[in-house]
């Protein structure tokens, strides 16, 4: 599978056309311009392919709970409050991999891939064995900043974790991807505010749309897209796979009120697993990072 053959294919048709104009004088100037500009595309795209193909070999993880993960969180109902909670929410877990000495990769302003082993129960384990049970609806009970009246407010944010997997490893058909680009804006200098190295891919089948920006070339975008892709899609075949068992668990739900995992009440210093039933009373440390007693409590919703 090369994701970029369409792309490249559409390049050398345009690098020949461009070709063809160079036996005109008042044209010529201009299309050397252009064959130099798309040859350039034409390179990058190709190195990335040969990236790829070079992983094809390298399988998914045979048991993913040893994969790293790629953790993605966002805001749902609650307005503003929700997107304040959705950014406290990624700096607690951003704490907990610090704490714990994890690699932290940004792939997009909201998604994150950690990667590295912990040493929990003397054994060692990846970052998707224990984190993958915080995919769900995080729901926060307090006060805003903004809240004037002093009334509680309840807003949500929905986590979702995914395994680490080769885009080779899931099945990706080139013609059912869309690809658009643009300037990435923010921080990064010129390069990205004034080249196309932001890149949006759109799975068609499933409607599943990822954004990738963060690096400064279109091409390492590229891949990042598609990596994000493709542990959505084998997240998508696992829930398929669960669901023909008789034991579905979706990752992530539609960040409505109701649908929650948890429950972080600052009046009452307390988080509630609603899996659990069972609640700590020490809400700004968790906050920090400190998981691992939650995290312990949570291995006992295996059920593979």
């Amino acid at each position: 599978m090369n994701p970029f053959q369409t792309q490249l294919d559409e390049l050398a048709a345009k690098i020949s056309a461009n070709e063809q104009l160079l036996s005109d004088p008042d044209l010529k100037e201009l299309a050397e311009v252009e064959i130099s500009d798309l040859k350039i595309q034409y390179d990058t795209l190709s190195k990335a392919a040969e990236a790829i193909s070079t992983d094809k070999n390298q399988a998914a993880p045979t048991d993913v709970k040893k994969a790293n993960c790629i953790l993605e969180v966002r805001g749902g109902a609650g307005g503003d409050e929700a997107k304040i909670w959705a950014h406290e929410l990624l700096r607690m877990y951003l704490r907990f991999a610090e704490n714990n000495k994890l690699k932290i990769t940004y792939l997009d302003d909201d998604v994150i891939k950690i990667k590295g082993t912990i040493d929990f129960l003397g054994q060692e384990y990846a970052p998707y064995h224990l984190l993958r049970f915080e995919s769900g609806v995080h729901r926060v009970q307090r006060v805003p900043t903004t809240e004037a009246a002093g009334r509680i407010h309840t807003s949500t944010a929905s986590v979702a974790v995914f395994p680490e997997v080769q885009a080779s490893a899931v099945n990706i058909n080139p013609a059912d991807l869309e690809w658009q680009f643009c300037r990435a804006g923010g921080a990064g200098g010129q390069n990205v505010n004034k080249v196309n190295s932001a890149a949006r891919l759109t799975h068609i089948p499933t409607g599943v749309v990822v954004n990738a920006r963060q690096e400064r070339s279109q091409a390492q975008n590229r891949q990042i897209a598609l990596e994000i892709l493709a542990a959505r899609l084998w997240e998508i075949e696992e829930e398929k796979r669960q669901k023909e068992l008789g034991n579905l668990r979706l990752a992530i739900g539609r960040a409505q009120r109701a649908e929650k995992i948890r429950t972080y009440n600052f009046p009452q210093n307390r988080i509630t697993d609603h899996r659990l039933e069972e609640s700590w009373y020490n809400l700004p440390v968790v906050l920090e990072g400190d998981l691992l007693a939650i995290i312990t409590a949570c291995q006992s919703l295996d059920q593979v």
